[in-house]
């Protein structure tokens, strides 16, 4: 007889049944049993640090955290098993305090660029460019829309790369930041040669008239602006997004206002001082304006060379065309509007307030659409988990009234919006912006239209996304371009409304007029 104990006898001694040999299912980290010997003491607590740490290996998680939070694990962590991957990384857990908090100082620096915007249209609406080619106003919503669906759809882009982990490594964020850029600069250069011909169609529509001067000017003023502001906001949107991993704040929550923020202020300023300095040469229009277009025109091949190193952005750049040119036409109807009404010595206020609404209601539907795409890019790819992206229309209810993180962020998106533009219009008002007096009636009416315009916005917005995930198509490139032309079709139509029935029922004090 040996005086040391059988096995058995150990494993009867610790008061446990046999081991447990090494399973198939183990993963190819999971270590033998005879690894985890040295946990074994006579307490018989060996056994349960085994199983502790298959669990742990299982999320990818170390041993010693895994034993130091055994005790505050939730049952939910019992239905894991050994033979599953890492787990997809989980929605971010914020409270309507945290979302508030976060997106409420980006949202007043982007409001206040709106009306540093509406400012300059106010004072540039009488320059004799605008005077003589009114056809630039109907550039005005294309260009600050094209703005909007190239640098936030840039924002979403990084923004939901970000977060699911794809620009940890260098070589990962240059390929990004190279790849992008390129693209945006190629998007930029179409789509704002194609703003310019559809501002001479519907500028040529009602009248019946054409310049050819006029044409090639719109186009030149239109594609240089359009190139120059989206570099320029392209570099702002990567440090900001880089900023925002750095100290630790979701890049959803800042990134697309203020790409905002100083946008519509440098489209603006931009397309005004371009199409300025381009109509002082008008005497030479035959050598200049087409000078100027065919110089961004030669540059594309280098930026179409330069998309399709990355896998990501080369889809885009051959898929991505049909909703920046949707979106183009949708604003350009709002265009349409502006040009009409403005050109109405009666509404000659109207200009300074559309950049405002337009820009606060496109800002908010961009981040609610950022948060949903980066929620669904963490449970799956596009077209998978047909679950979390139903193709009927959610009830408001639904959208609005739900306990999940995207309607929590709905409601605190929404009620930004009156005291956001109580803000705005007070600083107007100070400016002595607008040849507007701000009456109560004419505040209830602005408001109103304000309020209606973002809540149809973020209702269409959890539509879109999710039917566009169903269908495989990712949110982040697809459902911007569509949501911010239907914010600026939306508040450029309900703000024009609002003025002719302030005029038709005879509020003189709102002195809409000059």
């Amino acid at each position: 007889m040996s005086s040391k104990p059988e096995p058995k006898d150990v494993h009867q001694l610790n008061g446990t049944g046999p081991t447990a040999s090494p399973c198939p299912s183990d993963g190819p980290g999971r270590e033998p049993l005879a690894g985890t010997s040295e946990f074994l003491g006579p307490d018989g607590a060996g056994v349960e640090v085994v199983v502790i740490e298959s669990r742990a290996n299982a999320k990818g998680v170390r041993e010693e955290d895994a034993l130091l939070e055994n005790g505050s694990q939730s049952n939910e962590s019992d239905d894991v098993s050994t033979d599953r991957g890492p787990a997809p990384p989980s929605p971010l857990k914020e409270t309507s305090f945290s979302i508030g908090l976060q997106v409420l100082f980006p949202f007043l620096l982007a409001g206040f660029g709106t009306v540093a915007a509406g400012m300059v249209l106010d004072i540039v609406q009488h320059w004799e460019v605008f005077q003589k080619v009114t056809e630039v106003f109907i550039l005005v919503p294309a260009l600050l829309g094209l703005k909007g669906n190239l640098e936030m759809t840039l924002a979403s882009r990084l923004s939901t790369a970000a977060n699911i982990g794809h620009m940890d490594t260098p070589k990962e964020l240059w390929r990004l930041i190279t790849g992008n850029m390129a693209l945006i600069q190629v998007q930029a250069t179409v789509v704002g040669f194609l703003a310019s011909i559809a501002a001479v169609v519907f500028g040529w529509i009602p009248d019946g008239h054409f310049s050819i001067p006029h044409a090639f000017l719109l186009c030149a003023s239109s594609v240089a602006t359009a190139f120059i502001a989206s570099l320029v906001l392209g570099m702002i949107m990567i440090g900001v997004i880089i900023g925002s991993l750095k100290i630790g704040i979701n890049p959803d929550n800042v990134a697309t206002p203020i790409a905002a923020s100083l946008g519509d202020l440098i489209t603006l300023a931009l397309l005004s001082g371009i199409s300025w300095g381009l109509y002082l040469e008008q005497d030479v229009w035959q050598y200049i304006y087409p000078l100027v277009c065919a110089f961004f025109v030669a540059l594309l091949p280098v930026w179409v060379v330069l998309a399709r190193r990355s896998p990501a952005t080369r889809e885009v750049l051959c898929s991505g065309w049909e909703p920046v040119i949707i979106a183009m036409a949708i604003s350009s109807v709002g265009g349409l509007i502006l040009d009409k009404t403005v050109s109405d010595p009666n509404f000659a206020g109207m200009a300074v307030f559309t950049p405002v609404i337009n820009g606060v209601g496109g800002n908010l539907v961009a981040v609610q659409a950022s948060r949903i795409s980066t929620f669904l890019h963490m449970n799956g790819m596009p077209g998978e988990n047909s679950g979390q992206a139903p193709r009927r229309c959610p009830s408001p209810c639904t959208t609005f009234f739900s306990p999940d993180v995207n309607s929590r962020s709905a409601r605190v998106l929404f009620l930004l919006v009156a005291p956001g533009h109580l803000v705005f219009l007070y600083t107007i008002s100070c400016m002595q912006g607008g040849h507007t007096t701000l009456t109560l009636i004419f505040i209830v009416f602005y408001m109103t239209a304000a309020l209606l315009q973002v809540l149809i916005l973020l209702y269409i917005a959890d539509w879109m996304v999710h039917w566009m995930w169903g269908r495989g198509l990712d949110p982040d490139n697809f459902s911007i371009p569509y949501l911010t032309a239907l914010g600026d079709l939306l508040g450029t139509g309900l703000l024009a409304l609002s003025f002719h029935v302030l005029w038709l029922i005879g509020d003189r004090d709102t002195d809409v007029g000059d």
